[in-house]
């Protein structure tokens, strides 16, 4: 049974009572959540608190014109995306045009014909669902199914963000296939396909569900804990490790796949780091981790005036293990 708090909300702001009245009636058969906004201010206030799938927005309104609601809509980054149906009064091709111009989806003139206004809405909540499958599609990777760098990025800054705010533990890990390049060169690039599949697959059966793991580009993959102290995130680095160790390749199962990390992590506060502090010293550690032998997790705990205490962990060097790739 489908819960109709899962339907899509559609905000209608407009100054009329009898207009909300009615369409909570007209509209009260369609797989939506309508939410009223008498007044322009708490239409945009609305509108950027839970951003709607669909605006239904009045021109003539008291406090302010309809068209500088439709121009600050769409001047903000958090709600330019969202369909606006504009109802009006106004049906002369200036104010239409107008309206079209400032980033209107559709423009419904008053009196409105009501099966006119239902096929217009479901066009606009099919547009909305399209833009965010679009969105979604923009930040996934296309051969792992991870999160791209795009996506890193927008992750990893809104976490360190939040950890700038309230204080918590918090840990980053670069992740590097060892010795990718030979694994194409021997058994061919669908096999190193393969091992950036299989790898995706061990980090995210092997993480948390709050870890967020993303391809980072070509064999480098990216791996956010938040709420980890460095100590567990360590925990979680080394268990992706030697997980990948025990993995058997249908293409080359005599030959063993290997990864190098570079860990940084915060129990507590981040005082001035930032999000590139975070992501360099990460780099440095990945590549003391390649550098000291590979097969191995180099750690780095930040302390408060944005210095790295550096550990390397206990594991054997990729070239001390029957010389694993």
């Amino acid at each position: 049974m489908p819960n109709p708090s899962d339907n899509p909300r559609v905000l209608l702001i407009d100054d009329s009572i009898d207009v909300h009245r009615l369409l909570k009636v007209r509209l009260r058969h369609e797989q939506i959540r309508l939410v009223d906004a008498l007044n322009a201010r708490d239409g945009l206030e609305l509108a950027k608190k839970e951003p709607p799938a669909t605006i239904l927005l009045d021109l003539d309104m008291p406090d302010t014109d309809g068209f500088e609601v439709l121009r600050a809509l769409k001047e903000d980054s958090t709600t330019n995306s969202i369909p606006v149906i504009v109802l009006s009064a106004m049906s002369s091709s200036e104010d239409k045009v107008t309206a079209f111009d400032l980033g209107a989806t559709d423009y419904v003139t008053k009196p409105f014909d009501l099966a006119e206004l239902r096929a217009r809405l479901r066009a606009a909540l099919r547009l909305d669902q399209l833009l965010h499958l679009l969105a979604d599609r923009a930040n996934v990777d296309g051969l792992t199914g991870l999160g791209n760098r795009a996506h890193f990025n927008k992750r990893w800054a809104e976490k360190v963000a939040e950890c700038r705010r309230h204080p918590m533990p918090l840990a980053l890990a670069m992740c590097d296939v060892d010795h990718f390049k030979r694994v194409n060169d021997t058994y061919g690039h669908p096999a190193g396909d393969e091992v950036l599949q299989g790898v995706a697959k061990m980090l995210q059966s092997e993480c948390r569900e709050i870890d967020v793991a993303c391809r980072y580009g070509g064999e480098e993959f990216a791996l956010i804990m938040p709420a980890t102290s460095t100590p567990d995130a360590l925990v979680v680095a080394e268990r992706v490790r030697e997980a990948l160790m025990r993995v058997i390749w249908p293409r080359h199962p005599e030959h063993q796949i290997t990864m190098s990390i570079g860990l940084v992590g915060s129990s507590g506060g981040i005082g001035e780091a930032t999000a590139a502090n975070w992501l360099e010293q990460a780099d440095r550690n990945l590549y003391s981790a390649k550098r000291d032998g590979r097969n191995r997790v180099v750690s780095s705990e930040l302390d408060s005036s944005v210095r790295w205490t550096s550990r390397a962990s206990d594991a054997p060097s990729a070239d001390s293990q029957a010389k694993a790739a």
